[in-house]
């Protein structure tokens, strides 16, 4: 029988408590304990960014962190950046408007790293500081381009 600790957490804005493996990572523990599939897995090195979270506001690679480093801290998945009703926030709204996504499978990575840079960086719509900050989250569908112009639409609005 394998060990296992107790994981309190705050994943989207309500509390969790969980017994986990010590080898589980936040990606796993995630997407099978709680059901959140807005974490994608891909490269599992930490390369690709499509395992992105906010962890207390700051994108963190979940494939490459145990879900138990993770205890007493914040969570934030895409799942989180919908209304209550599922109404589409301004972000996910100028995705949509833009084009800024086709297959899908990059954008709640991206979506969440747009959210930390115009937290971080209000009213900023520089393409390079843009391109800079979703540089860790790779796409191979869009080029970029409209990705980049939805973040500028939304920066611009605040």
């Amino acid at each position: 029988m394998t060990a296992t600790s107790t994981l309190r957490i705050q994943v989207n804005g309500r509390p969790y408590e969980h017994e986990v493996e010590p080898r589980k990572t936040l990606a796993d523990f995630l997407r099978d304990d709680l059901g959140l599939k807005g974490i994608h897995l891909s490269c599992e090195h930490g390369f690709c960014g499509n395992c992105n979270v906010l962890l207390d506001g700051e994108a963190v690679r979940s494939c490459l962190m145990f879900a138990i480093q993770a205890g007493g801290r914040s969570v934030e998945t895409a799942e989180s950046l919908a209304g209550p009703g599922g109404e589409l926030n301004d972000l996910q709204q100028a995705f949509t408007e833009h084009h800024a996504l086709q297959c899908g499978f990059c954008t709640p990575a991206m979506l969440l790293t747009a959210q930390e840079f115009l937290r971080e960086n209000p009213g900023e719509t520089d393409e390079r500081a843009i391109r800079e900050a979703i540089s860790g989250v790779i796409c191979r569908c869009t080029g970029y381009q409209q990705i980049v112009e939805a973040i500028q639409s939304v920066a611009a609005q605040s």
